[in-house]
Order: C-alpha cells, then structure tokens, then sequence
C-alpha cells in the first residue's frame, strides 16, 4: 500500500497521517491505483478499464475449490454488466436487502454485513461513493472504501465479473440489472487476494471494515436481561447486528433445522417490535437470511396463525416492508434457536450506555515473530514474557453514582493483519488472545521496563480475554480500579509470526501518552487527560471454532 520500505515508510507513513491521510474522506489509494486519473485515461482514450493488479484470470477466483483447472471454474468468463443487460444499473431505486443473494460462494458473513449496510444510508455511501454509474462518463471502472486495521482504503476495480452459465456466479441481486453488491465484492476479494480468501468468516469482520467500528459479541444461551432493551439501542443508533447459530463439527455446516434456519449461517438482524398479542405485549425480533429465501417456518413465520391474532393495520405495517428471505420471530424464540449475537457499534463511544461521554482511542501496530517476539500464551512460561508488552495507567474512575467500586472502564480489541491474504500459502487465522496483569509497585512510573519471566511465574493476570479463538479480532470491555497495568498479546503456540493492530477505548475523556521505540506505531486521538499507554518493546465459519484454555 506504501511505496516505501523500512524506517522511510514509517515516517512517511505518519507524515501520511498527520495530513488526514488515511481517514474516510482521504482514503489511501490501495497498491496505489488513482480512480479519478485512471478514469480520467480512460475516457480520453476511449478504453474501459481492465484492472492490471487484480486480473480477470483463473488465480484471482481461487486456489483450493476455486483453483485454475477445478471443476467449479470450468467454463468460467468474465463479463461486464453492459454485456449481462440491455439497462445495467449502479443502484436501483436505493440500495436494498434484496440487492444481496448469494451465490457459489461461502461469504454469508460479509453477505449479512453489507445487508446491514443498506439499513444506514450515510454508513452506505462512506464503503460506496456517490456518483458511480453505467450511464454518464462510464469508463468500466468503479472504486469501494473499506476500513482496514486503522485505515481507510480505496479499492479500484474493473466491472468484469464471474459468469458461469451465463450468471453472476457470486452475490448478485434479485434484480437481474442491478450491479453494485457483485462489485463491492469484487473490491473486497481484490484487497484479500482473490474470491475463495473471502469464504469462511464472522460477520464483525465486515462489520468492522465497513465502519471502523467496535465489535461486541453475546453468547446468547447466557445472554444479559437487558438484551432486548441493547439490541433496540443499537438499531436506533444504526449499529450493525449479526446472528449465527453455532455448528458441533463441518458436518453440521450449512445443515437446515427441521424449522428452516441454517446453521453456520451469517444472518442480520434488521428491526424489534412489540405487538399487542392476546392480551399481552409479544417482544418480535425480524431476521434476514442473505441467501435471500429459506425462511424460518415457526411462529410468527410469514404464513403463521399467530399473525390472525393482532391488528390488522398493525400487521400489514409490520410485513409490507418486508424483504426476500425476511422473517419474524418471538424474541424468546430468537434466544433458543441462535447462539451468537454480533453488534459493531459506530464509533467506540457508541458503547457507553445511557451516557454522552465519549471513548478515547489509541491504536498500536506490532507484530509476534518467531525467535524473538513470538512467545505464546501462558501455558508456555519459558516463551511468554517475550511477547510485545504494552503498559496502561488508569487514573480516574468512572463517574457512576450507583456503583460503589472504584473501576474504570475500558475495551481492549486484538485484531490479526492480513491473515486472509495467506490462505493460497495454506495458512489462516491464528488463534489469538491476550492477559492483563496489574504492575508492581517497584517498577511503576517506569517506561523502559519489560517485565522477565520471574515476573509472569509469580504473579497472575487480573484480566484478560474471555478465550483464545481462531478469530481476526478478540475484544474484551474490562473494569478494573485505577493503577498500572500491562497488555500482552499473544497467539496460543509459541513461534506463529503475524502482525497485529491492538486498539484500546479508555471510557473516560483522557490525555494519552506513548512511548514507542522504533519499530512500532501508534495512533493517539482525542487527547484529554488521564490514561497512558506505552509500548515497553519492540469467526471463520467454514470451520469449527477452537476455543483454548490457558493458565491464568
């Protein structure tokens, strides 16, 4: 992304960002690619675009189901809309739920995050410009922004997509002249390397991505009381929610209950209600399936007899707007049948119930290399101290009345970089987590201190994340009382190289304070006055999950 190399990038790099660089409205121009000059080219030469960096060849589909030669490319082109329709469109009338079918591809959790999308049309247009069109000035070329691990990022492509049989072979929209969800795709598996990079995921991930935002999850066989009171605010605050139900082993993948709902399937969740039903108020939750059809077929499903039962005005409000493979169902119901709940609040300070006050967000970039930085978790106590170590201070506590403990709150989020782009080289997702440990009193005040192995021997971490998970990011919000602490991210093995974003949201409005040796970055926003951060050294669904323990 930067033509730069070693310490002249990282200069350049934060020179970049000083300037606004990097933000939504000054987007960095992926592997450099300019949409305005080469539109420009294009239309003084009269060529539409053909996109050198992302070709319109057999490796950009795929390397293992989707290789060269494999019977699911066989007979494969590459068509433009202009060549699929007589009256291509960009949009048509809105971008809709319906926009988004899935097709041959296993990317139901980014499917169900752009479905989400088209419920928030400002968010809508930061991930898709204005003004791109078929008609006036079209060149073949079009551009999407997508927040990568603290960046923004502009995304050109060409409009030549897969056709097999002479359909779209990957999302597609029920309206057959519609285009803008097959291209956003296509953007999204041009920045991961090709289309079967993009199978297998959790719906935060795109979440993320389209907003930049902070990802929350809910186991939901323990979900909170207030649950339904927290998916309601975060509807109202154009959050975007996901829902899965979990799979035992790859059997169980894509397997349809006897009612219809499909496990290790990325849904969204699009609206609540409350109906006045038989005397009593029904909590309603409404579910959308990306495949655009195979729908719930329980209570409150689109034919049930439970829809006889309340007002007739009420229920024609409550399903006129509904989409293709859209369905109603009870809120306990809900709660039975799905396991996980995924929300992606806008911005950090989204996650502060019933309060104004904003969430302070540092960012830092590191990396776990084999022999040196690359220590494993706790159950390798000859290796863990030697991964990278990040010192917090809190200082001041939360101003809550009604809580009698002195804490102050705060979000640590472990994202995995790039991860996605080495699947043609056989990797994936490592498993990843972190431990927080509060500092000892002889070495607080210090910032030159990375703490040695006798350190993590004697002492246990007070916080930490809830599991080590194959997952891009691990997030926990965390409480604990004012004090010094140390963040040490790890993968679960010891000698598994990746690089990282470890982003932190402190609750409370706070100046911020690195110090950073060469070699890492850092982000500092919203300086105010009291938490520091130093650095003291250098839902993959198309897999079972591994969930692992580690000492404590």
């Amino acid at each position: 992304m930067y033509p730069f190399g070693g310490v002249s990038a990282r200069i350049q790099k934060d020179r970049l960002h000083a300037e606004g660089m990097g933000t939504n409205e000054r987007a960095l121009k992926f592997l450099n690619q300019d949409y305005e000059a080469l539109k420009q080219e294009c239309l003084e030469s009269g060529c539409l675009f053909e996109d050198p960096c992302f070709p319109t060849e057999p490796p950009s589909l795929g390397f293992k189901e989707l290789a060269p030669h494999s019977s699911k490319t066989q007979g494969v082109e590459w068509m433009r809309p202009t060549e699929l329709s007589d009256n291509p469109e960009f949009i048509l009338g809105g971008a809709t739920r319906t926009d988004i079918c899935q097709g041959a591809l296993g990317d139901c959790w980014l499917l169900a995050a752009i479905a989400s999308l088209t419920l928030n049309e400002k968010l809508l247009h930061r991930v898709v410009p204005h003004g791109q069109t078929f008609q006036d000035n079209y060149a073949g070329i079009f551009h999407f922004q997508f927040w990568q691990f603290g960046e923004w990022v502009d995304v050109v492509i060409d409009d030549r997509l897969p056709v097999k049989d002479g359909e779209l072979m990957f999302v597609h929209s029920a309206e057959g002249n519609e285009f803008w969800s097959a291209l956003i795709e296509k953007a999204y598996a041009k920045y991961d390397g090709s289309y079967e990079a993009l199978s297998g995921g959790s719906t935060t991930e795109g979440f993320e991505d389209f907003t930049g935002g902070v990802a929350e999850f809910y186991e939901l066989r323990k979900a909170p009381k207030d649950l339904y009171r927290i998916i309601g605010k975060a509807l109202e605050r154009g959050s975007l929610l996901g829902c899965s139900i979990d799979i035992t082993s790859a059997f169980d993948m894509e397997a349809v209950t006897f009612k219809k709902l499909v496990k290790g399937h990325a849904y969204s969740v699009t609206g609540l209600k409350q109906v006045d039903f038989r005397s009593r108020m029904e909590r309603l939750i409404r579910i959308r399936n990306p495949w655009g059809q195979v729908e719930w077929t329980g209570a409150w499903s689109d034919n049930s007899s439970e829809w006889d039962a309340i007002d007739p005005t009420e229920r024609e409000d409550m399903n006129c707007h509904m989409e293709d493979g859209e369905f109603w169902m009870s809120f306990q119901e809900f709660l039975r049948q799905f396991s996980r709940l995924e929300i992606c609040n806008l911005t950090a300070d989204a996650l502060s119930d019933d309060t104004q006050s904003f969430w302070n967000t540092i960012k830092f970039d590191g990396g776990w290399r084999k022999g040196s930085t690359a220590g494993g978790c706790r159950n390798h106590p000859n290796t863990f101290w030697i991964n990278p170590q990040y010192k917090i201070t809190l200082l001041e506590e939360d101003d809550d009345p009604e809580d009698e403990e002195e804490a102050c709150s705060f979000l640590v989020a472990l994202m995995q970089k790039d991860r996605r782009r080495y699947r043609r080289q056989g990797q994936d997702m490592h498993t990843i987590g972190f431990a927080i440990y509060e500092i000892p009193e002889e070495v607080c005040n210090s910032f030159t201190v990375h703490l040695k192995k006798d350190f993590f021997l004697k002492h246990s971490s007070c916080a930490r994340s809830e599991t080590f998970i194959n997952l891009r990011e691990v997030s926990a919000r965390l409480r604990l009382p004012p004090g010094e602490y140390l963040v040490v991210p790890s993968t679960f093995e010891p000698g598994k190289e990746a690089d990282f974003v470890l982003r932190v949201f402190t609750e409370k409005q706070s100046e911020t304070h690195l110090y950073s040796p060469v070699g890492c970055h850092s982000e500092k926003k919203n300086r105010k006055k009291c938490t520091y951060i130093q650095s003291i050294d250098h839902y993959d669904h198309s897999r079972v999950l591994k969930n692992y323990t580690f000492s404590m």
